[in-house]
């Protein structure tokens, strides 16, 4: 992950910061996702049922994807010198445009928006992202998200 100072943040407004690592999108991930949520929807568990449907095989939650954005984040996005913590602190927009099968691989791309001082030492950090499924034109899904950095 790039470390910046605060001098630099504005360099970056524009500009795509990083693209994750692939991550494969497995049946057990699936599995356990969807016991930790209770959404065990068989589009998302059950194999042969989800034979029948347009997808012809099993999909990863939209959540699931979601979830995963912390992971693609992890090594490539901004983190400011002196950093003492960062959050999650929400989303502005988030559309789910593509399933992800079973199997495939998934990997975020992100964009610095906008940063914002909120009180001197506190900055939040918006990105757009694009999770770009392996192989495929469409994305997973494309958002626009909120960080903060406390230094």
């Amino acid at each position: 992950m790039p470390v910046i100072s605060q001098e630099q943040i504005e360099d970056y407004i524009g500009e795509k910061v990083g693209t994750s690592d692939w991550i494969e999108i497995s049946q057990d991930r699936i599995n356990q996702f969807a016991d930790v949520t209770e959404d065990n929807q068989f589009i998302h568990v059950d194999p042969e049922a989800a034979k029948a449907t347009p997808f012809g095989t099993t999909i990863a939650h939209g959540f699931l994807t979601l979830s995963m954005l912390s992971k693609m984040a992890a090594g490539c996005v901004l983190v400011l010198d002196g950093i003492k913590m960062g959050v999650n602190y929400g989303f502005e927009k988030v559309r789910f445009s593509n399933p992800v099968k079973v199997n495939k691989r998934i990997r975020g791309h992100f964009s610095l928006m906008s940063a914002t001082q909120k009180v001197p030492g506190q900055w939040t950090f918006k990105y757009a992202v694009k999770v770009e499924i392996e192989d495929e034109a469409k994305p997973a899904l494309v958002a626009e998200w909120v960080t903060m950095q406390i230094v």
